[in-house]
């Protein structure tokens, strides 16, 4: 009877245990509550930033200044002294020609002066005596006048070997290329021993520290567009915002497009920038201060915008109303729904689901 006793109660007293124990791994699961932790890159803080807007352009870059050297004499290439992408100096050598049969004409016409001063020398000399006899009365006056007739004549032939020399002088120094400004040689389709003609192209010359974007925008903004507006925009590549400004307007709309045409000057004395790229961007007419986001934490998939916002360290999901779009700087205005130092999720962090909690990793620990 004691040993029935005993047992019961040991049956009972492990029956209390099991169900203590139950007890504390059900208190244990409800404190311990997950947390989701990402990474600084998944966070930006919404903040006060200057946006602009404007009509939105696009075109390639172009240098301002271009020219494509061409032979002025026909001849064939002796030497040259440049290749594609060298850089020269305004009047430096690129490559000379055969001057051979220009240089005989040269020869010729100096010759050609040198007898025609002698021949104007000396019928100066005879006009004098003529003139002297003539108020002697030792000859007649139709002498006179032949003899300063023979002067006249004389002037005007050396006046016209003096420009055939000229110009085979000039004839003689077009065998010589040379760079008509400073810049970079881009093409260079010619060789050492090549026959060119007069017109053949011999080097195209750029200067990169100035480029120039050609784009349009919509003829309803042309009253918003001033010489000296800025233009922000980006290239594929270089990873800033680039920044020029209108320099020309063109003052007539294209009937097709009902556009207008503007050319903004870009300075590029860095050379960070080559013609020929493609470029992204808008005229700055607009400019604000206001809070801002960056453009990839707004999430749009819902009938409304929304922002997910990290706040106590948890996720809540927040309608929001947006303004200015900004985009070269990538920036988003936010008018209602966040305010200036609120945290926003982007990327893959706006999936987890409102209400989790959040641990943001430090960079140090991501390294």
């Amino acid at each position: 009877m004691i040993r029935h006793s005993l047992l019961a109660v040991a049956a009972a007293a492990m029956l209390l245990a099991g169900c203590q124990g139950e007890g504390d791994t059900a208190g244990a699961t409800e404190t311990a509550e997950a947390v989701v932790t990402v990474g600084p890159e998944n966070i930006a803080v919404a903040s006060i930033s200057e946006l602009r807007s404007g009509p939105p352009i696009s075109g390639s870059l172009e240098p301002e200044q271009a020219a494509t050297v061409r032979a002025e004499v026909s001849g064939s290439v002796l030497r040259t002294f440049a290749d594609a992408g060298q850089r020269v100096k305004r009047g430096q050598v690129l490559a000379r020609l055969d001057d051979t049969a220009v240089r005989d004409s040269y020869l010729s016409a100096r010759s050609a002066v040198r007898s025609a001063e002698t021949a104007l020398e000396l019928a100066r000399r005879n006009a004098e005596r003529a003139k002297r006899l003539s108020e002697a009365g030792a000859v007649a006056d139709r002498d006179l006048e032949t003899a300063e007739w023979d002067v006249t004549n004389a002037e005007g032939t050396l006046a016209d070997a003096k420009a055939r020399l000229s110009n085979t002088q000039e004839q003689v120094d077009n065998t010589s290329i040379r760079a008509p400004f400073d810049g970079i040689v881009s093409e260079r389709p010619v060789d050492a021993g090549d026959v060119v003609q007069v017109g053949t192209a011999l080097f195209s010359i750029v200067d990169p520290s100035r480029l120039r974007l050609e784009a349009s925008v919509p003829a309803e903004q042309i009253g918003r567009l001033r010489h000296g507006t800025e233009v922000e925009f980006s290239v594929s590549g270089v990873d800033r915002r680039i920044t020029g400004k209108i320099e020309r307007i063109n003052p007539v709309v294209d009937p097709t497009t009902r556009q207008v045409r503007i050319y903004v000057s870009i300075p590029n004395l860095d050379q960070a920038l080559v013609a020929g790229l493609f470029a992204e961007g808008r005229v700055a007419t607009d400019t604000k201060r206001a809070v801002a986001v960056p453009v990839n934490a707004v999430d749009s998939r819902g009938n409304k915008p929304t922002l997910h916002l990290l706040k106590g360290g948890r996720i809540s999901e927040t309608p929001v109303e947006l303004g200015v779009r900004d985009e070269p700087a990538e920036l988003i205005e936010v008018v209602a729904g966040a305010a200036a130092g609120d945290t926003v999720l982007l990327g893959s962090a706006q999936g987890i689901t409102p209400g989790s909690r959040v641990r943001v990793l430090s960079e140090e620990a991501g390294r």
